[in-house]
């Protein structure tokens, strides 16, 4: 059997051939994009650096209290994002380190930083806390963030809080600040 003969097709059938064309090539990009999506690829702009906590954490029971005596009030109207930085046994140079680092991170997110706050779980002296405003102390009374604390001394891990009190992110002892930043700017865009 010959093959046919595309020269002399009528011009009805090349209009069909056409339409067929163009409907490929606009269903083919969406057909593609939901394949990836079933098998759960996400492009790089959209993934996480920090471990994200699912199901979200509601952190409205935990009782985290200022040098004051004030309880940490979760639920922001501000909508601003809380940023713990959990501290390991006796917090030394290198975790002291890490918090000018989270400090400065806040900084360079220029005029969203008053949007982020700074929350140390842990004590510190007055000259350190001093150093690192707007950093602010609070005790964590009934052990609600234990788990996410470091068991080496002198580290530092961080969590991030969003502004309806939810644990949503994060980042283990040894994170890039750099990473960091990147999903920090990424929350407060949402």
């Amino acid at each position: 059997m010959a093959p046919p003969d595309l020269g002399h097709m009528t011009p009805r059938t090349r209009n069909r051939i056409g339409l067929i064309l163009i409907l490929v090539l606009f269903t083919a990009p969406l057909i593609a994009a939901w394949v990836l999506g079933e098998r759960g690829w996400l492009p790089a702009g959209k993934r996480n650096y920090g471990t994200l906590i699912q199901p979200p954490r509601a952190l409205d029971a935990a009782r985290l209290v200022a040098a004051d005596g004030n309880a940490l009030a979760w639920r922001d109207p501000g909508w601003s994002w809380t940023v713990l930085a959990l501290p390991g046994p006796r917090c030394a140079a290198r975790c002291l380190a890490r918090l000018d680092e989270l400090r400065r991170v806040r900084v360079s997110l220029n005029q969203n930083a008053t949007r982020v706050r700074l929350v140390l779980v842990g004590e510190l002296a007055s000259a350190e806390l001093a150093a690192l405003a707007p950093l602010r102390t609070v005790r964590d009374l009934d052990g609600a963030l234990r788990e996410l604390l470091p068991t080496a001394p002198d580290e530092l891990a961080v969590a991030f809080v969003d502004p309806q009190g939810f644990l949503v992110l994060r980042y283990g002892v040894g994170y890039d600040a750099r990473k960091l930043r990147k999903d920090l700017e990424r929350v407060l865009k949402s």
